[in-house]
């Protein structure tokens, strides 16, 4: 897929260092009405990694992600693109840095007002890159890539089934043949066979397009499946005191064998460690309860 654009290009790009990191997050902390949701994270993504992030929700999983795109600006820390920091930039410079993200929302996020294949369009002619017939040679390069025939450009995303929307919803991303490409839960709501398809075309997109991949799920087939690198985020609320959010970073075949057995737990789908902490916490209420028994007793003479 190839389409006419411009790169978009600073003075200062061409002495970024391959050895670089092409994002990097430096003790990111994230808090909102007085609760942490991440403490000072530490990420260094380098280029051509596929990094999947795991872990139960509410441990920050998204709120990462939409940090990395610079949608939510820490609360302290910094997040660095190829060293630069992009919560510095300007509204001009932010808008030329996303052309470089390609984004796979969790339930597609597709337009239900507009066709398929203008769903697909959207970036370019957002951005100005393309239209009329080299428009539609790429919008049809794009449906192919994920799988799709040409007939479907003409489709509403409603007459679409969910594993089809989320290939339109990658065709989309990868269409401004971006940098980095970024999965938020793409295998939800997906039966087996087609979180597998999905899966492929997350393997095939780095390897055909040599991007960089960041993965946000709690499907442990698609962890095993895709990932260089797995990091295990942990709910704030519940470390312990000087405790590490990230309890895991690593290869994936290093999950099974961790001595962490909330890692180990979680990878397995038992509950026995949250079962506890809900008893704990069942046990606190009760003890806290006030007795109320006199009150009754005394309203009842």
């Amino acid at each position: 897929m190839t389409t006419t654009a411009e790169p978009t290009s600073s003075p200062s790009e061409s002495s970024v260092s391959r050895d670089t990191p092409l994002v990097e997050l430096r003790d990111l902390t994230l808090q909102f009405a007085g609760q942490t949701i991440l403490q000072r994270i530490n990420l260094s993504i380098p280029r051509g990694q596929t990094l999947v992030i795991i872990g139960e929700s509410g441990c920050g999983k998204t709120m990462l992600l939409k940090s990395v795109v610079g949608l939510i600006k820490p609360t302290s820390g910094n997040v660095l693109y190829e060293g630069q920091d992009i919560h510095r930039l300007n509204a001009k410079e932010m808008t030329a840095l996303r052309r470089k993200f390609g984004f796979v929302f969790q339930n597609a996020a597709l337009f239900d007002s507009l066709s398929v294949g203008d769903n697909v369009a959207f970036p370019l002619v957002q951005h100005g890159v393309a239209s009329g017939s080299q428009l539609r040679r790429i919008v049809s390069n794009g449906l192919a890539q994920v799988g799709l025939p040409d007939n479907v450009a003409a489709k509403r995303p409603a007459e679409l089934s969910g594993g089809m929307r989320k290939r339109v919803g990658l065709a989309r991303a990868l269409v401004l043949e971006p940098e980095l490409v970024l999965y938020d839960e793409p295998t939800t709501g997906l039966d087996p066979i087609m979180s597998d398809v999905i899966n492929e075309l997350i393997l095939r997109t780095r390897q055909n397009l040599n991007v960089t991949s960041l993965v946000i799920t709690h499907d442990m087939r698609t962890a095993l499946k895709v990932a260089d690198r797995v990091v295990m985020l942990y709910p704030f609320a519940r470390l312990e005191r000087g405790e590490n959010q990230i309890l895991y970073d690593g290869p994936a075949e290093g999950l099974e064998t961790t001595s962490d057995r909330r890692v180990s737990q979680f990878v397995r789908g038992e509950a026995g460690e949250r079962l506890m902490e809900m008893r704990r916490s069942e046990i606190r209420g009760f003890q806290e309860t006030p007795d109320v028994s006199q009150y009754y007793g005394r309203q009842s003479n």
